[in-house]
C-alpha cells in the first residue's frame, strides 16, 4: 500500500478498470471450475468471495474518488447479490470504518508543512497509529494545549492528484453512457460531484461547514457535531467524539436502539437543509456514532451542498403528490418542476410505480425498512426488460436534483441496514418543504 499521490493516473485507471475485466475471467474460471465437476455452490462462494476482497482491496488501497465511491455503494449494500456468508455486505460495509490507514511517516509531512517544525507543541502526545481512515485522509488521537483530548485529520500527500484522475475516468464513463443513453442525465451529475469532491479537499471549508452545524445544533438533544479546534488547508481539529459506529449499531444493537437511533439519523438529514441552509450529502454510516448518552453524533462535513431555502420545494412535491396516487398532481408537479420537457409525453401511471422506493414509506404513519424490501424493489424497477424502466429515462433531472435524489437514496439504504420501523409521514410533513403542498 502506497501514498494516493505515487501512483500514476494510468495506473489508477488500470487498476479501477481491472475490476470488471477480473469479473469477466472470473466468469471464464467459473465455467472451467464446474465443468471439471467442482460443485457449483462452492465455486460461487469461493470466486464471490475473491472479487469482494479484491474490490476492498483495491478501493482501500488507491483512496481517494474511487474509495468515495465505494463507500457511496456501502449504502446501499443490499443491492448487491445475496449469500449465506453475506460476502459483500461485510466487504462493503469494511469500506466505512476498515479502510487500511499510511503509515504516520507518510503523513507527518503534512503536518510539517501546514502547521510547522513544532506541530508536536500544538498537537501533544499524537497517536502514530491511525483511530481511523478515510477516502482522502486519516484521523489520529492527540491533546490540545489545554489538554483536551482532539481528533487530527490528516490528509493524504498526494490526494488530490489522485482525485483528479478518479474523476477524468468517472467523466469519460459518464460521457460514454450519455451517448449510449442520451436521456440519462450523467454528465451534470459528474460535474457536481467534481465541485463537491474539491470542496472535501480543503478543510478550511469543511470546518467552516462544521462550525454552521456544530452552532445550529448545540443545545440539541438529540444530535451531537463535534466543535472544530483549529484547522489548514490539509488539517482539521476537532474535538475527540467516541461512540458506536452505525454500522455496529446496525448487526448488534436491539430493535428499540436500532428504531431510536434510525429516526434521529432521518431527522437530521431532512432538518440539516433548514436550520443550517446545507445538506450533508455523505450519509454513509461511517459518518455517523451513537454516543454513550443516546445522542446521534454526526463527522465528517467535507461534503456539503449549499441550500440557502432549505430542500428543493419541488423535491417535496414530488414525493407529496407520488404518495397522493393522483396521475394528474403528480403529472403537473413534475412539468412545474422543470422535470419534463416541454410537450413531452410521459406515461405517468408506470413513472408512479418507478418511483415506489421513494414513496412507499411516505405512505405510511410508520414503516418498517428492511434490506429485502430495498432489494425487492430496485430488483424489479432498476431491470433494463422492465418496461417502467424506459420511462424514468423520460425525466430531465438538474443536477440539484440528482444530487438530491443520491442523498436520498442513500437515507433509504443506511435505513434499511439499520432494519428500523420510523415515523415518516409526520416527520415529512414537518421537515420536508412542499410535501403537504402536494396533499391539499
Amino acid at each position: 500500500m502506497g501514498v494516493p499521490g505515487n501512483v500514476s493516473s494510468s495506473r489508477r485507471t488500470l487498476r479501477l478498470l481491472g475490476l470488471p475485466a477480473w469479473a469477466m475471467a472470473d466468469s471464464v474460471r467459473g465455467i472451467v471450475r464446474r465443468a471439471r465437476g467442482e460443485d457449483p455452490d462452492r465455486v460461487r462462494q469461493d470466486l464471490r468471495r475473491e472479487a469482494a476482497e479484491r474490490t476492498r482491496q483495491t478501493l482501500g488501497d488507491l483512496k481517494g474518488g474511487a474509495l468515495k465511491a465505494g463507500q457511496l455503494l456501502s449504502t446501499v449494500e443490499m443491492l448487491f447479490p445475496s449469500d449465506p456468508e453475506e460476502t459483500w455486505r461485510t466487504t462493503l460495509t469494511g469500506l466505512q470504518q476498515d479502510v487500511p490507514a499510511l503509515p504516520f511517516d507518510d503523513v507527518e509531512p503534512v503536518l510539517r508543512r501546514e502547521i510547522g517544525d513544532s506541530w508536536s507543541d500544538v498537537l501533544v502526545d499524537l497517536d502514530p497509529t491511525a483511530a481511523a481512515a478515510a477516502s482522502l485522509g486519516q484521523v489520529h488521537r492527540a491533546r490540545d494545549r489545554q489538554g483536551r483530548d482532539v481528533a487530527v485529520k490528516i490528509q493524504y500527500p498526494g490526494v488530490a492528484e489522485a482525485l483528479a484522475a478518479d474523476v477524468r475516468t468517472l467523466s469519460v464513463v459518464s460521457q460514454t453512457v450519455a451517448r449510449l443513453a442520451p436521456r440519462i442525465a450523467l454528465p451534470p451529475l459528474v460535474s457536481e460531484l467534481r465541485v463537491r469532491l474539491l470542496e472535501e479537499l480543503d478543510y478550511v471549508h469543511e470546518a467552516a461547514a462544521q462550525r454552521v452545524f456544530s452552532r445550529a445544533y448545540a443545545d440539541d438533544e438529540a444530535v451531537h457535531v463535534p466543535h472544530v479546534v483549529a484547522a489548514t488547508e490539509r488539517v482539521l481539529v476537532s474535538e475527540w467524539m467516541d461512540g458506536t459506529a452505525l454500522a455496529t449499531v446496525a448487526t448488534s444493537a436491539d430493535q428499540r436502539t436500532r428504531d431510536e437511533v434510525a429516526l434521529q439519523y432521518q431527522r437530521f438529514m431532512l432538518s440539516g437543509p433548514q436550520r443550517t441552509g446545507r445538506l450533508h450529502t455523505d450519509p454513509h454510516p461511517g459518518n455517523f456514532r451513537l454516543l454513550d448518552d443516546g445522542r446521534l453524533g454526526v463527522l465528517d462535513f467535507g461534503s456539503t451542498l449549499a441550500m440557502p431555502g432549505g430542500l428543493p420545494h419541488s423535491f417535496g412535491r414530488l414525493i407529496g403528490a407520488l404518495q397522493s396516487r393522483d396521475p394528474a398532481s403528480v403529472s403537473a408537479t413534475l412539468r412545474e418542476a422543470g422535470l419534463v420537457r416541454p410537450g413531452q409525453r410521459i406515461e405517468v401511471e408506470k413513472l408512479m410505480d418507478y418511483l415506489a422506493p421513494f414513496s412507499e414509506p411516505a405512505r405510511h404513519e410508520h414503516f418498517t425498512y428492511s434490506r429485502a424490501w430495498l432489494r425487492r424493489e430496485f430488483g424489479r424497477v432498476n431491470d433494463p426488460r422492465n418496461p417502467d424502466f424506459a420511462v424514468a429515462l423520460q425525466l430531465t433531472l438538474p443536477a440539484e436534483h440528482l444530487f438530491t435524489h443520491r442523498v436520498w437514496l442513500g437515507v433509504v439504504g443506511v435505513l434499511c441496514q439499520l432494519e428500523a420501523r420510523v415515523p415518516v409521514r409526520q416527520e415529512l410533513a414537518a421537515l420536508l418543504p412542499g410535501f403537504d403542498d402536494a396533499l391539499r
